[in-house]
């Protein structure tokens, strides 16, 4: 072992020898070189960048790995028990949405359907059209009567949580503070807006009054702070207490969507179990309670690989070209040396030292080169992060992905082992004759 460890410090030595004598040769084998190890690592960095964003935008909107959601039925008596079961325990979050109004009364919202305020022709929900249908006329529009006129009014989706949510889905603070939690609920609701929905209320002139379906008054609401969820649609954020201060019984669980979501951390099973206990007791049939896991990471998984395995092919074939320049810069260095070559085999070399020294410099090449490659790469992400931060926030926090690293260093290696092969292989069979016609 200390034997082969010295022929290893050998090569490494006088490869690094060949390569500071003939530096303009070296310099054109890593130009050669160069281009292919930095489409792997662009591609490889890439693809991860890629992932790390798509994995961001889904657990803004589902929710991170390894969460359980369950959907409770539209029916008083579950929502009742499921929301009484949640609420204050940890790891679990209860979820209601609602349709809101807020600003004058009496008047059509600017953005009618919660339409994003780029987009106010049409809205994502609202009630439909009134149709009246029978067999022989089919289905005609019914006239309904003149509409109130637009006003400073703001329609918003209204989320309405028994905890803090972010703790499955990350979103991330833009100004002023989060819901809290804790105390008892006030009668003035504390809202959270999106990005979206604080573009209407800093476009226009909105009062504070808010009006909910099924709401005994209109509440007076405070905004405290804005987050960015990453949804299109304008959205507030409430404590559902709060909420239902407002709202009788009788109508505290109307609202839109396919009925009460539950978030479960992976550790919160007892609670889960005993939400399913009370629901089925109350006669709900078992397989009306929809339960899912969050896998965002497998989900996306599939159509990532296929992109990757797509660009890493095209980068191959960049570094194959690579692989060439310096298996014929290797093949002309080797002819020069061949008089060198066969001194040292006089002298005792071994044939596996000679070839190690041609295999040296090609792989110290192609270790050179991939520190450019990666240096390059680093410098670029940086840049890029700086210059597009403010448009996607997900990049501010970005680093360079160690797989990028490690791909331009194997991508560098191998073709050093590739292009120096066979030079290494001519190097060993040199005769000892050589030496005694020079």
């Amino acid at each position: 072992m200390i034997r082969l460890s010295g022929r290893l410090r050998s090569a490494l030595i006088i490869g690094g020898q060949g390569i500071r004598s003939r530096k303009l040769r070296t310099f054109l084998s890593m130009i050669s070189l160069f281009l292919g190890v930095l489409a792997v690592v662009t591609v490889q960095a890439g693809a991860e960048t890629a992932k790390t964003l798509r994995l961001a935008d889904l657990e803004l909107h589902v929710g991170k790995d390894g969460t359980r959601q369950m959907y409770v039925p539209s029916m008083p008596d579950a929502m009742d028990a499921a929301l009484s079961t949640v609420t204050g325990k940890p790891g679990v979050v209860g979820i209601m949405g609602y349709q809101a109004i807020i600003g004058e009364p009496n008047v059509l919202p600017i953005n009618q359907g919660a339409a994003p305020f780029d987009n106010t022709e049409g809205g994502y929900y609202g009630p439909a059209m009134p149709m009246n249908c029978d067999p022989v006329n089919g289905c005609r529009p019914i006239e309904q009567a003149a509409q109130p006129p637009r006003g400073q009014a703001i329609e918003v989706v209204l989320q309405g949580l028994t905890g803090d949510v972010r703790q499955f889905r990350p979103f991330r603070p833009v100004s002023g503070d989060w819901l809290d939690f804790g105390g008892d609920p006030s009668y003035s609701p504390r809202l959270v807006l999106n990005k979206e929905a604080a573009k209407g209320f800093s476009r226009y002139r909105i009062p504070a009054e808010m009006r909910v379906e099924g709401a005994t008054a209109n509440p007076t609401p405070r905004i405290v702070g804005v987050v960015d969820d990453g949804n299109p649609q304008p959205t507030a954020y409430v404590r559902v207490d709060e909420m239902r201060n407002w709202m009788p019984k009788s109508s505290a669980n109307q609202m839109y969507g396919p009925g009460l979501q539950l978030l479960f951390a992976p550790g919160s099973g007892e609670t889960e179990a005993l939400v399913t206990r009370k629901l089925t007791g109350l006669g709900l049939p078992q397989e009306m309670l929809h339960v899912e896991t969050i896998n965002a990471r497998k989900d996306i998984a599939g159509e990532l690989a296929i992109i990757r395995w797509i660009f890493l092919g095209m980068a191959a074939l960049v570094l194959l070209i690579g692989v060439a320049g310096i298996l014929n810069v290797g093949l002309a260095t080797v002819g020069e040396r061949v008089e060198e070559f066969a001194l040292r085999r006089a002298v005792g070399t071994p044939r596996s030292l000679l070839a190690g020294i041609v295999l040296a410099e090609t792989l110290l090449t192609g270790l050179l080169t991939a520190a450019a490659a990666i240096g390059l790469a680093v410098v670029a992400l940086d840049v890029g992060a700086g210059m597009l931060g403010s448009r996607v926030p997900q990049l501010q926090d970005m680093t360079f992905p160690w797989q990028a690293g490690v791909a331009g260093v194997i991508a560098g290696l191998v073709a050093g082992l590739l292009g120096g092969l066979i030079p290494a292989i001519r190097a060993a069979r040199i005769p000892i004759a050589t030496v005694m016609r020079a």
